[in-house]
C-alpha cells in the first residue's frame, strides 16, 4: 500500500474529490508539491454562528421599553465607546457577560444593527446570512468562497462545524469533529498516529513521493479532458497533502477543551497556524427560544461570547491574532413581544458584528427603533436616513466582505454575483 490509503483519509476529513468545470485554480502537480513546505500565511477567516436565532435586545441592540425584554429597564442600558448593550452580568451563571465582552473588544468591534432578512424561517435565513443570496441554493458561504479563492490547495481549506455550509462546488468541505480526529489526520503516515511506528522508513517514503510525482506527470501529459486532468490533480494533491498536515501536530492542545466553541476553535486555530486552513465555520445551537426566552438566551449568549473570547485569546497565544478576521452572526433575531410560553418567535430584523484586520473598531452602523423596526442607512455615509437610505440586506454585507478579503474580482466570486444595485454598495463599511 502506497502510504496510508489517502482516500480513507479524505473520507475521514469530509474531503471530496470532485471539482466543477472551469475551476482553473485547482492544484497542478508542481503546486501540490509546494504545499508540503509552504503553508497559507493568512489572513484567516472565522464565522461564529449562534444557530437558532439570537435575541439582539439582550446583546448589541438593547431595548428597555414597551416590554420588549423583562430583565432590564431603559435606564440600565450600558455603553462602551460607541456601543450600547444590554446589562447581563447580574443575570448569568457562567460564561462572559456583555459588560466584559464590550469592555474588552469594543474598541475593535464593528456592529451593524437593523439588517433586513425579508423572511423569518430558519433555512432561508441561515442560507441568506451565510451566502448573501436568498433565492438560490447554489451559492457558497463566505468562508467557503474565500477558502476557494485564497487556498483551495490547502488540505483543510474550509473547516465547518455545522450551520449552513454550502461550498458551491468550489472547495471541499472539511469536517474534523474532535482533536483526536485532527491528530490522526496529521499523523496519517504512522500506525494509529503513533510517531514511533511509521508505515515506511524515510528513504522509502521519499521513493514513494518520487514515484507518485512521475506517475502524475505521465498521466497528466497524456490527458486531454479538463475534468479528468483536474481529478488527477486533486488525487495527487490528496496524496502529498498528508505531509502538509503533519505541520499541525505541534499546535494540537494536549487536552480537549470543555466548552463547545472552544473545542471547535482548537481544531481550527491549530490548522490556521499550520497553514493548512483558510476559513472556519464555528457554530453552537439551541438559540431558538420559543419558550422561556430570557432563561435560554442568558445561558447561550454568555457561552457564545466566552467562545469568541477563547478564540481571540488562543489566537494571540499562537501569534495569529492580528491575522484573524471574525464575523459574529445568527440567522435571525427574536420578536419584540413574548408569546404565551414566555418565549419569543422568529424576527426578520437582525444584527451582525465584525472585528479583525482592515475593520475599523468602536463603530455602530444602522439602528432599530423602539418597536425593533429597522432604520434605513445612507450607503455612502453609513448614517441613518429614513427618507433616502438603503435597507441593508445580507447581500450588501457579503459584497463588502468580498472586497475586504480581496476576492471581489476573483472568477469564483463573479461566478456567484450578488447583484447589489448601483449606488448601494457599502464602500466605507470597514473604514475607521
Amino acid at each position: 500500500m502506497l502510504r496510508r490509503n489517502f482516500l480513507n483519509l479524505c473520507r475521514a476529513a469530509g474531503l471530496g474529490l470532485a471539482a466543477p468545470i472551469g475551476m482553473d485554480s485547482i492544484l497542478r502537480g508542481d503546486e501540490a508539491k509546494k504545499a508540503e513546505t509552504a503553508g497559507y500565511p493568512g489572513p484567516y477567516y472565522v464565522v461564529f454562528n449562534a444557530s437558532g436565532g439570537w435575541d439582539t435586545t439582550y446583546l448589541m441592540d438593547p431595548k428597555g421599553v414597551e416590554g420588549i425584554n423583562r430583565l432590564y429597564q431603559q435606564g440600565e442600558i450600558l455603553t462602551a465607546g460607541s456601543h450600547r448593550f444590554a446589562p447581563t452580568a447580574n443575570h448569568i451563571e457562567k460564561g462572559m457577560s456583555n459588560e466584559n465582552f464590550f469592555a474588552k473588544y469594543g474598541n475593535e468591534l464593528r456592529t451593524l444593527n437593523g439588517l433586513d432578512l425579508s423572511v423569518n424561517n430558519h433555512t432561508p435565513c441561515a442560507r441568506y446570512m451565510a451566502t448573501g443570496k436568498l433565492d438560490s441554493t447554489n451559492f457558497p458561504t463566505f468562508p467557503a468562497l474565500v477558502a476557494a479563492c485564497h487556498g483551495a490547495d490547502a488540505p483543510l481549506a474550509f473547516l465547518t462545524f455545522g450551520n449552513y455550509s454550502a461550498t458551491g462546488n468550489l472547495v471541499p468541505m472539511s469536517r474534523v469533529p474532535y482533536l483526536q480526529s485532527l491528530n490522526l489526520l496529521a499523523k496519517a503516515d504512522f500506525v494509529e498516529g503513533n510517531e514511533r511506528a511509521p508505515y515506511h522508513d524515510p528513504f522509502v517514503s521519499d521513493r514513494i513521493e518520487k514515484a507518485l510525482q512521475e506517475q502524475f506527470d505521465a498521466r497528466v501529459s497524456s490527458i486531454r479532458l479538463p475534468r479528468v486532468e483536474r481529478s488527477q490533480s486533486m488525487l495527487y494533491s490528496a496524496q502529498v497533502n498528508s505531509k502538509a498536515l503533519q505541520r499541525v501536530v505541534p499546535f494540537i492542545p494536549k487536552q480537549q477543551a470543555g466548552e463547545r466553541l472552544a473545542q471547535q476553535a482548537d481544531i481550527a486555530l491549530a490548522s490556521f497556524k499550520a497553514g493548512v486552513c483558510i476559513s472556519a465555520n464555528l457554530s453552537i445551537g439551541q438559540f431558538d427560544s420559543h419558550n422561556n426566552n430570557d432563561t435560554d438566551q442568558m445561558k447561550l449568549i454568555p457561552e457564545f461570547l466566552a467562545g469568541i473570547d477563547y478564540v481571540l485569546k488562543r489566537a494571540a497565544d499562537l501569534q495569529i491574532r492580528e491575522k484573524l478576521v471574525v464575523v459574529i452572526q445568527s440567522e435571525m433575531g427574536r420578536t419584540p413581544t413574548y408569546n404565551n410560553g414566555n418565549g419569543k418567535d422568529h424576527w426578520s430584523i437582525n444584527s451582525i458584528m465584525f472585528l479583525g484586520p482592515g475593520i475599523g473598531g468602536n463603530r455602530v452602523i444602522g439602528a432599530t427603533d423602539e418597536k425593533q423596526q429597522l432604520t434605513p442607512v445612507d450607503a455612502k455615509t453609513l448614517t441613518t436616513n429614513d427618507q433616502a437610505g438603503v435597507r441593508i440586506r445580507p447581500e450588501h454585507i457579503h459584497d463588502a466582505l468580498r472586497r475586504l478579503a480581496g476576492i471581489a474580482e476573483h472568477p469564483f466570486s463573479k461566478q456567484f454575483p450578488l447583484l447589489v444595485p448601483d449606488g448601494e454598495g457599502l464602500s466605507e463599511l470597514w473604514a475607521g
